[in-house]
């Protein structure tokens, strides 16, 4: 996998700030590459080689969590993330906000 892919990825995330989350398809699109929301997925899965991120904060379409990434909600929870139900944050209070501006020729 392309290096400087992973680490577009990675520093998105990093800008994802506490107390909000963004989507799988977000990061894509932040990142110039709209279809690649399975290709952000397998990143993040794999980000810990890559030093500390806050990939807790990145949640699929519907605000679902990880399955089997238990430790995801708890630390959603410690930043103030609401949910809708066990497996799913609230992503109309806490979904990120943040204004793309493209710069046309």
């Amino acid at each position: 996998m392309n290096e400087e892919l992973i680490y577009q990825v990675l520093e998105t995330v990093g800008e994802i700030p506490k107390g909000c989350v963004a989507t799988y398809k977000q990061i894509a699109c932040l990142i110039g590459r709209e279809k690649n929301s399975r290709l952000v997925g397998k990143i993040l899965a794999n980000a810990s080689y890559y030093g500390h991120y806050p990939c807790h904060r990145v949640v699929n379409f519907q605000g679902r969590l990880v399955p089997g990434w238990f430790e995801q909600k708890e630390l959603l929870e410690k930043e103030g993330i609401t949910f809708k139900d066990n497996h799913h944050v609230d992503l109309k209070k806490h979904q990120w906000k943040i204004k793309i501006i493209f710069n046309h020729i």
